[in-house]
């Protein structure tokens, strides 16, 4: 049997006083990957914001159980030390701190542990050649001037260099060509293992279409009305979310 990994019970989120989720459970085994769908508006960015603890989202009840600890109430830091990476929407851009010098500082706060440079440097230079990466943008302002398939490729590599026990990529695929998408959905086979797993949040099916998904959840106004298998993938792509807004 698989051991759990993530574990949330009955969680009710509220965003500045208005209830998104209402009574989210979901249960992430090591060695798998899942993905929530549903249509914008449906609490989706919500639920990967709620595992992260931003302050911005208020749990109302429920609890959030990670690697055997409750992290309901830890703070963001904690939650990332503990071995939870999330990839952004809308990566932001920091002037003046390097890609490079981000992901060094990045890995030493995660880990607690000195980076070794010369085998972070080759580790980089690897993981960049595999992702299609122009190895110039390692040297550049963080995000500052890279194109959205950039900025997407950059969160991968964030993910593969940190190597966290959970990658949550919330809406990763937005806005990219089939050929970054080829590249992110690679970056997640690179990094997925049978000690590690993976929640994809999306609306979008080509992003899952190289990928073999475990297990997909569909929200809808704030609930998981439904969970299958890859079948639910085909069906929205065929007839959208209509039979699962009843």
């Amino acid at each position: 049997m698989s051991e759990k990994l993530l574990e949330i019970k009955n969680l009710n989120v509220n965003a500045e006083e208005k209830q998104i989720l209402k009574g989210i459970d979901l249960t992430i085994n090591k060695g798998e990957i899942h993905v929530i769908m549903g249509p914008n508006g449906s609490g989706k960015t919500t639920t990967a914001n709620a595992i992260l603890n931003n302050p911005a989202y208020s749990k109302t009840e429920g609890s959030i159980i990670f690697d055997g600890d409750d992290i309901t109430n830890l703070k963001t830091d904690e939650i990332a030390r503990k071995g939870v990476f999330m990839s952004f929407q809308l990566p932001e851009e920091i002037p003046g701190v390097s890609v490079a010098n981000f992901l060094k500082y990045a890995k030493n706060k995660v880990t607690g542990k000195p980076v070794k440079i010369f085998q972070f440097k080759d580790e980089l230079k690897k993981y960049m050649e595999d992702l299609n990466m122009n190895p110039e943008n390692i040297e550049r302002s963080l995000n500052v001037g890279f194109s959205g398939g950039e900025k997407k490729k950059n969160e991968i590599l964030q993910m593969l260099v940190l190597n966290p026990k959970l990658a949550i990529l919330d809406e990763t695929d937005s806005g990219l060509d089939v050929d970054a998408i080829k590249t992110v959905s690679k970056g997640i086979e690179m990094f997925k293992n049978d000690e590690n797993a993976v929640l994809i949040i999306t609306h979008n099916m080509r992003i899952l279409e190289n990928l073999k998904v475990d297990y997909v959840h569909v929200l809808i106004d704030g609930k998981i009305v439904t969970t299958g298998g890859d079948e639910i993938i085909k069906d929205i792509e065929e007839n959208g979310f209509g039979k699962y807004r009843k």
